[in-house]
């Protein structure tokens, strides 16, 4: 796990968070386990970024076969969210449907029934896939990221960490990219006071009946 930075996302959102796959030669040890849901051998990398595209944490130890839920729940992230995060004004990590909806992470309405629900959900996919722009950016900045690593998973690991962080530093120092683009800008949503159950469901609609 390499933790790259600690500044802040814009009011209310603290970063977007999802996983990508790193393809590797087939391992001698624990095959089966690095074989992911699309049949090859992979590293399944959690990252998690901030609104300028920096990564804010990576970690990199799991086989290509796990979860990115499991992933998320096994992480340092959650269990220091899960002890300091203490009300709405903690801000968010926004992820896919296949996290689980709680009070620091939000998922979007899987069946969304009203207009405020469906502005939601909109809002919520064009802020999210700021993570997969920059899975995009990196990996085409790091062509080892696209082919298969030939290399044991230990090291593998280490590579995808090292470009991490170069990648972050290539983004401070404003190197350019091929059809680079800006993230939506996000309105300041000002001042959030909520005294209801610490749910990740009813926090979720509390946000979507109050701004949109």
């Amino acid at each position: 796990m390499f933790w790259l930075s600690a500044q802040p996302s814009p009011p209310g959102v603290i970063g977007c968070i999802d996983g990508t796959h790193v393809k590797i030669q087939a391992p001698s040890e624990d095959e089966p386990a690095y074989v992911n849901r699309k049949g090859w051998h992979s590293i399944n990398v959690q990252g998690i970024c901030d609104h300028e595209g920096k990564f804010i944490n990576v970690d990199a130890q799991w086989p290509g076969s796990t979860h990115d839920s499991h992933m998320f729940r096994a992480s340092d992230v959650s269990t220091y969210l899960q002890i300091r995060h203490r009300s709405i004004d903690d801000g968010f990590l926004l992820g896919d449907s296949g996290y689980a909806c709680s009070k620091f992470l939000l998922t979007p309405y899987l069946h969304p029934a009203t207009p405020s629900q469906e502005a939601y959900n909109r809002a919520h996919t064009r802020t999210r896939c700021t993570i997969e722009r920059v899975f995009g950016w990196w990996k085409r900045r790091f062509h080892v990221l696209h082919g298969e690593v030939r290399m044991k998973p230990a090291k593998v690991c280490r590579i995808i960490g090292a470009c991490a962080i170069l990648h972050n530093i290539a983004i401070m120092l404003r190197e350019p990219m091929e059809d680079d683009e800006s993230g939506e800008n996000q309105e300041d949503v000002g001042q959030m006071n909520y005294n209801g159950p610490e749910d990740g469901r009813s926090i979720r609609n509390f946000i979507t009946t109050s701004y949109f």
